[in-house]
């Protein structure tokens, strides 16, 4: 039996926390088993409110040297800051020509970059309906897709992985638009939108076919994510056993705030560094939920994690006892019962990405904290 294809996932995922200090060069190394020239990094401050800061080498930098930014928590249009300053080897670099940089660099704040490797910034030239530019890496079930609207409906996107995407993240880069999220879990015929807190919603936006291994489906309505002449960036995730799992789970409100909880146990065959859940059918207050395993509660050495952030807000990070979750040798378990991530009978979606695959391709098993 082959339990993972992937031993190692730090080779492809690696998330790097890192202190501001108002310079330039300031290289941030990961410290990971593996080496990883990140081609996808997603920066945040911990301690204020700046924006989430995408960057990713396919869109790289403009001639003057200024990295191409989007903001998740914003539907503003592509900026650039010179405050990004390279992908490097293993790790990146901030400062630049902005070293004070609320959002990248600044003296006593405390940052956390999440980074996806892809193909080194080398991109191929694919053909459906509308011409994409993809980046691929189908070892680890991710690319990184650029194309231009035509205006059409049901237009298909190459996305290049031989596999069939369970997650799509798409953001107009020349337009001021929602953050577009499919998700296996509820379908092309509707949506979720990572700048917002909003509920599941009924969309044109991925429905007209269905995604399979080769492409996926974009139409037009409004600002949608096939407008006319408008310039898209799309992330595709494909599942890879042992290293990502996108799927979802009904919460049973189970849960105190003082860490007495039976709440859902969500098996994803590793252990997480990385969930994002979100819930698909109720947006007033439970926005989404994103934590990390280099963010755990404060003086913690056990599995308990509640430090959380939010994609659709600018907000600083929260160590709320009311949405807090173990992370574990084989998924994750929610300890509180709170709507932000397990409420009585509400459908959760999710994202996770690995530390380790529960047993090794060679039958080694891991172990939580």
């Amino acid at each position: 039996m082959a339990y993972t294809t992937i031993d190692d996932p730090s080779a492809y995922f690696q998330t790097a926390l890192y202190a501001g200090n108002n310079t330039t060069d300031h290289n941030i190394t990961n410290d990971g088993n593996s080496d990883l020239q990140p081609d996808f990094v997603w920066i945040k401050q911990r301690n204020s409110d700046n924006p989430h800061v995408l960057h990713d080498t396919s869109r790289g930098f403009n001639g003057a040297g200024l990295g191409y930014n989007l903001q998740t928590n914003s539907t503003a249009i592509e900026g650039t800051n010179g405050a990004f300053e390279s992908f490097n080897t293993n790790g990146f670099g901030v400062g630049g020509t902005n070293v004070a940089s609320g959002a990248y660099n600044l003296s006593g704040s405390n940052y956390v970059a999440w980074q996806w490797k892809a193909n080194g910034g080398t991109t191929s030239n694919l053909s459906g309906n509308l011409d994409s530019v993809v980046q691929v890496n189908a070892d680890a079930g991710f690319s990184i897709v650029k194309y231009t609207g035509s205006g059409g409906n049901g237009q298909s996107v190459l996305h290049g992985l031989g596999l069939t995407p369970e997650v799509i993240i798409t953001k107009a880069r020349n337009g001021v638009d929602n953050w577009y999220v499919y998700h296996k879990s509820i379908g092309n015929t509707k949506i979720l939108k990572l700048n917002t807190d909003a509920a599941e919603a009924s969309s044109s936006v991925y429905s007209a076919a269905a995604v399979n291994s080769t492409a996926f489906f974009v139409s037009t309505n409004l600002i949608y994510v096939g407008e006319l002449g408008a310039d898209f960036i799309s992330y595709c995730f494909a599942p890879i056993q042992g290293y990502s799992k996108f799927g979802k789970y009904i919460g049973n409100g189970s849960g105190t705030s003082d860490g007495t909880f039976d709440g859902p146990f969500v098996h994803t065959g590793f252990k997480p560094a990385w969930v994002m859940v979100k819930r698909t059918s109720y947006s007033a207050g439970d926005g989404w939920t994103l934590w990390d395993n280099k963010r755990p509660r404060a003086n913690s050495t056990g599995n308990y994690i509640n430090n959380k952030l939010n994609p659709a807000s600018a907000s600083a990070e929260s160590g709320d006892v009311y949405d807090a979750v173990d992370f574990l040798s084989n998924g994750f378990k929610l300890r509180t019962g709170r709507g932000g991530a397990n409420a009585n009978g509400s459908t959760y979606t999710y994202m996770a990405f690995a530390e380790n695959p529960f047993v090794t391709s060679t039958g080694t098993p891991t172990t939580a904290r």
